[in-house]
């Protein structure tokens, strides 16, 4: 063997996993930060503001969601946890592994370069913290009744606009909302950039002028659809808002009761005394 030969290969043995396949993994982890998880960021933030509507309009919506019945964790996993999860993980490796270079070049795509990364933590948080407060993370009865205690698992499938409502009503929790929102639209718009000189769709300087002008239209209009979310959400929580939510949701029950399409003892119904007037929960 050639004393090269014994170079590279000590040098290739001394790698880790994600070195060794960094080309390809960050490759899969620009287009999972698109297809699924940004589609799915963009479908959930455009549902979500269907409360704009009123609260019976989103109500249907999570009702069309939750007609997959027994496989809607699996979709939830295959196509929103897991892609998640290995989009986070390798965010994660690429942050601590990374040197910004803003201390030397402090232009736009170096300072776009660091707030990507930094915008990507709070992300990751928000969305921990968030899957928490409305989900509970596991599906998990014991576990759920035990987080209700601590403020997580709020949401009710069939009291969705009410009890996601409610939850939004503490100042501190709508203001953590709003910028784990701009957060992640912000690192989806400037990620879809980055991904295109990535996987080389613009590469001239012209190109990508005008590719981060249509990102940050995108981003923009994205950004007032998910904040316009929130406050569509927080209107519905209190007051004549959280009254009349419920009333819709009742009525919408009760019609998908005797048509025999959902369980009327079903753990997705809020049975619990709705708050009082201005109650944060």
């Amino acid at each position: 063997m050639s004393v090269a030969s014994s170079v590279d290969s000590s040098g290739a043995s001394g790698l880790s996993f994600f070195e060794r396949h960094e080309f390809l993994i960050r490759r899969l982890h620009s287009l999972s930060g698109l297809i699924p998880v940004g589609a799915f960021m963009v479908v959930h933030l455009t549902v979500n503001a269907s409360v704009l509507n009123g609260p019976e309009t989103f109500q249907e919506n999570v009702y069309s969601i939750h007609a997959l019945g027994k496989i809607l964790p699996l979709v939830e996993w295959v196509f929103i946890f897991l892609p998640l999860l290995f989009h986070a993980a390798v965010g994660v490796w690429i942050i601590t592994t990374g040197k910004p270079n803003t201390s030397h070049y402090a232009y736009g795509a170096n300072i776009r370069y660091t707030l990507q990364r930094a915008t990507g933590m709070i992300a990751l948080v928000f969305i921990l913290y968030h899957v928490y407060h409305q989900h509970g993370w596991l599906h998990m009865q014991w576990w759920l009744d035990l987080i209700e205690q601590f403020g997580g698992h709020q949401f009710r499938p069939y009291n969705a606009p009410s009890t996601a409502g409610a939850s939004l009503q503490n100042p501190i929790i709508i203001a953590f909302y709003a910028l784990g929102v701009t957060a992640s639209v912000f690192h989806l718009a400037n990620g879809i950039w980055t991904m295109g000189i990535t996987w080389g769709a613009w590469t001239s300087p012209k190109a990508q002028r005008n590719a981060l002008y249509v990102c940050g239209v995108f981003g923009a209009a994205l950004l007032v659809v998910g904040l316009s979310a929130l406050g569509g959400m927080v209107a519905v929580g209190s007051g004549e808002g959280f009254e009349n939510a419920r009333q819709v949701e009742d009525k919408m029950f009760e019609s998908k009761v005797e048509q025999g399409l959902v369980d009327p003892n079903s753990h997705k119904k809020a049975h619990e005394e709705p708050p009082g007037e201005g109650e944060a929960e």
